[in-house]
């Protein structure tokens, strides 16, 4: 009676185990090859490079060396590197209002533009990102991150796509 029990039509159970991880296996396999979205990974989209400068105001002057030293630098979002570089840095004064209402620069602070490239697939709606982020001239929280350099609430002021 207990053998009756294991037995699944003319299938036991170690059959049906087996069938099963063949299975899984040979699903595994497929996903890999052809991708998420069902995509061949040899399937070559058309790219368009981009270039875009990031501003970011009011930062400490000791920042823009540090920064040089580490250029060029990989653009990384959420761990993990994404395409595209940062390749420059630029430093301007910081101006500030004074009690009289008037501009004066402020020796503390600088106001960093940084330079970077990437490219991103070329589409009928041009629609850039870098990871998670899109790319569009007058962005005001824009996060500029890299193997070493991160900065947060960054400005973007030029997009060039295209060479």
């Amino acid at each position: 009676m207990e053998q009756k029990a294991k037995r699944i039509g003319k299938l036991n159970i170690i059959d049906l185990i087996a069938i099963v991880l063949i299975v899984a296996v040979l699903a595994l396999a497929a996903w890999k090859f052809i991708g998420k979205n069902g995509d061949s990974i040899n399937y070559e989209r058309p790219q368009t490079k981009v270039t875009y400068q990031v501003k970011v105001e009011g930062v400490a002057p000791e920042l823009y060396e540090n920064c040089q030293a580490h250029l060029p630098s990989p653009l990384m979002a959420s761990g993990a590197l994404v395409g595209g570089q940062i390749e420059a840095v630029e430093k301007e004064t910081y101006q500030v209002l004074d009690a009289n209402g008037n501009w004066v620069t402020d020796p503390d602070h600088v106001t960093l533009i940084f330079t970077v490239t990437t490219t991103t697939p070329t589409a009928e709606v041009m629609t850039t990102k870098v990871g998670d982020q899109e790319v569009r001239i007058g962005k005001t929280d824009y996060i500029l991150k890299s193997e070493y350099i991160e900065f947060s609430d960054g400005t973007i002021t030029n997009v060039i796509w295209g060479d």
